[in-house]
């Protein structure tokens, strides 16, 4: 695997920004130009044409994104509205917000040899859904959610190069996320839902799913401050996705 594609994943309020921008920072020092998708989506612009942005060294970006479906992701279809989407709309929804952001950007920049960043993706779909159509009762098996093509082409055509999960006690991020004041809660912000959520990012099946697409899987303490999930982010990105002279 000779791109490299870094997913930051785990539960909510687990640290991914801070690892994510970590990373960018790290980037920068190094003399890499960067281009951060999530900070230019969220002032409204539309998806930037690739060829406007392949000067640049590494891309940034996170799932979902902060355009089109992405927005509709946010602001309807997770946000805590009593409005209960299916799992499976929910499902559907990621991976075509997904399948637009790697075909208009990300498959072409890793093509290019860039180093794209990015802030959840495909494995957060394979951890989300199935869990949240159980709770709400619902059928939504694994398998179905790998076939949704946005998903088939991030797991089997282009697997990350580094996937990264953090560790994290569920109750500690409850904590956090009650600190933040969002005014846009999302559905998924329940303690016993993080739990779960945690163990099937920690699971077997999730790890060798991606350690048989050649990805090396990595696992991240966050529960700590943000000092010390910064410094050990700065340790992965040494091991993997420093340049070397």
């Amino acid at each position: 695997m000779k791109y490299k594609l870094v997913l930051v994943e785990g539960i909510d309020g687990s640290g991914k920004g801070v690892i994510t921008d970590t990373f960018k920072e790290l980037a920068e020092r190094d003399g890499l130009k960067v281009f951060d998708l999530r900070n230019y989506l969220k002032s409204g612009k539309d998806f930037p044409e690739y060829e406007d942005i392949k000067g640049y060294d590494v891309i940034v970006s996170a799932e979902p994104t902060f355009g089109w479906i992405g927005r509709a992701i946010r602001e309807e279809l997770i946000k805590d509205n009593g409005r209960k989407y299916p799992a499976i709309t929910v499902a559907q929804a990621y991976s075509l917000d997904r399948h637009i952001l790697y075909k208009r950007i990300l498959v072409q920049a890793l093509k290019d040899g860039k180093i794209v960043l990015q802030e959840r993706g495909v494995v957060s779909s394979l951890a989300y859904q199935p869990l949240q159509a159980q709770t709400q009762g619902e059928e939504l098996e694994l398998n179905q959610v790998l076939d949704l093509p946005g998903n088939k082409m991030a797991v089997q055509d282009i697997p990350p190069t580094v996937l990264l999960i953090t560790k994290v006690d569920p109750e500690k991020v409850i904590e956090r996320l009650d600190l933040r004041q969002k005014k846009d809660v999302c559905i998924f912000e329940k303690l016993d839902f993080q739990k779960r959520l945690q163990e099937r990012y920690e699971s077997t099946w999730m790890r060798l799913l991606f350690e048989k697409q050649g990805t090396y899987v990595v696992y991240l303490d966050t529960n700590n401050t943000l000092e010390d999930t910064k410094k050990e982010a700065e340790k992965v990105w040494e091991k993997y996705l420093k340049q070397k002279s």
